[in-house]
């Protein structure tokens, strides 16, 4: 009698204790809606995650006498020394037949990928000029076609260099300013929602595109200290939400995001590049906060987390980073007015400007909006360039 009664009690405290979880999750899930404007203008994406087209191709490739490393499997260190035991004739050789597999593999030479993606984007503007000619297609099919064509064209310009380029789902990219084999002091520069292969870089709300805020910091930093060699990678390596939808209120396009996040750093690493600093801006902290403890601390410097609706963690310390942590919020961004909870997948954590998360404040007096912090002239674009260059006492 008394073990019926002890699991009836059991059973009725858990289906209390569902209850209550159902409630907070619907009142968050009301708060974050009335926060948004409503899930209408967002549509849920479908991740973009493994080797890009052509991984097959490159397994069955035995022209070397040996197999090659696997893209799904193989670590950024063992990629690096797999290339450092070719010659110069059989890396470019490998980069030509196989340019999309070169082009994003994490820990093979940077000019190398440079050299492979090109080449990719070169063949993916091609197939897309053939679809906006193809009159058996839809209009706003072809149009699109030839706006992604012209979009390629642009990526191919003398002097840009392209470190990623997958064309699959809305298409992916990344992009180095500066030269990043002999720069000392590095940043990767990791957007939030709307940014794709079609809006990396734009014209409207410009300094809301990694392009622009990557350029914008590195010019920064190279007025600050004319002597340092500086690199900023602008990276759109992840499907990110559209919009202020489901996508953006969970963690799912983080999580899936975040292993390529960890590849990038852990690749930069191998090749031997110096621990580069995050800067993270709105989605994109989440995907910071699940990429950085993957990547472990020797791959990762500080960490800058801005326009953050948080990281998915509710201290500084479990990002594990090897620098230290900061985070900056103007007055007039409307991600303050987003629930800093996370219920049954919904909502992202402790807000990183709050004084409990422990990150350190950075100003952002002359910043205005969400996508306001590294457009020039701000305070906080000279802080997020005094913590790169390594001036932490500099920054308030």
């Amino acid at each position: 009698m008394t073990g019926q009664g002890s699991s009836g009690r059991g059973r009725s405290g858990r289906g209390t204790s569902r209850r209550r979880r159902g409630l907070l999750a619907a009142v968050t899930t009301a708060a974050i809606v009335a926060a948004t404007g409503g899930w209408a203008a967002g549509t849920e994406q479908t991740a973009v995650t493994g080797p890009a087209p052509g991984a097959a191709a490159w397994r069955a490739d035995h022209t070397l006498g040996r197999p090659l490393p696997d893209p799904t499997t193989a670590s950024p260190a063992a990629v690096a020394r797999f290339f450092a035991g070719l010659t110069e004739a059989e890396r470019q050789r490998l980069a030509d037949r196989h340019p999309l597999t070169v082009g994003t593999l994490d820990g093979a030479p940077v000019r190398l990928r440079y050299r492979a993606n090109a080449r990719a984007l070169r063949a993916e503007r091609a197939r897309l000029r053939a679809r906006a000619d193809d009159p058996g297609r839809a209009a706003d099919d072809r149009a699109r076609a030839r706006a992604l064509a012209a979009r390629c064209t642009e990526l191919l310009a003398p002097g840009r260099q392209i470190l990623f380029f997958d064309p699959r789902g809305r298409g992916q990219v990344a992009e180095v300013y500066g030269d990043l084999g002999a720069a000392r002091r590095t940043a990767v520069v990791v957007p939030g929602s709307d940014i794709d292969l079609g809006s990396f870089d734009r014209e409207r709300d410009r300094y809301g595109t990694p392009t622009a805020m990557a350029a914008s910091l590195r010019a920064r930093m190279s007025a600050e200290e004319t002597a340092t060699p500086t690199a900023v990678i602008a990276w759109a390596g992840y499907t990110t939400p559209v919009g202020l939808g489901p996508d953006a209120a969970t963690g799912r396009l983080a999580e899936a995001g975040a292993p390529r996040l960890a590849r990038l750093l852990t690749g930069l690493a191998a090749t031997g590049n110096p621990a580069p600093a995050l800067l993270c801006h709105s989605y994109g902290s989440v995907v910071c906060g699940l990429a950085a403890p993957r990547a472990g601390r020797s791959a990762v410097g500080d960490v800058i987390l801005f326009g953050s609706p948080g990281a998915r963690t509710e201290r500084a310390a479990d990002l594990h980073a090897g620098g230290r942590v900061w985070a900056a919020r103007d007055a007039s961004d409307w991600i303050a007015n987003i629930p800093n909870v996370e219920v049954l997948g919904l909502g992202h954590g402790t807000d990183p400007t709050d004084p409990a998360f422990g990150a350190r404040r950075v100003a952002a007096d002359r910043a205005e909006g969400h996508t306001g912090y590294l457009v020039p002239g701000t305070d906080s674009l000279d802080g997020f360039a005094d913590i790169v260059l390594g001036h932490p006492s500099r920054v308030r």
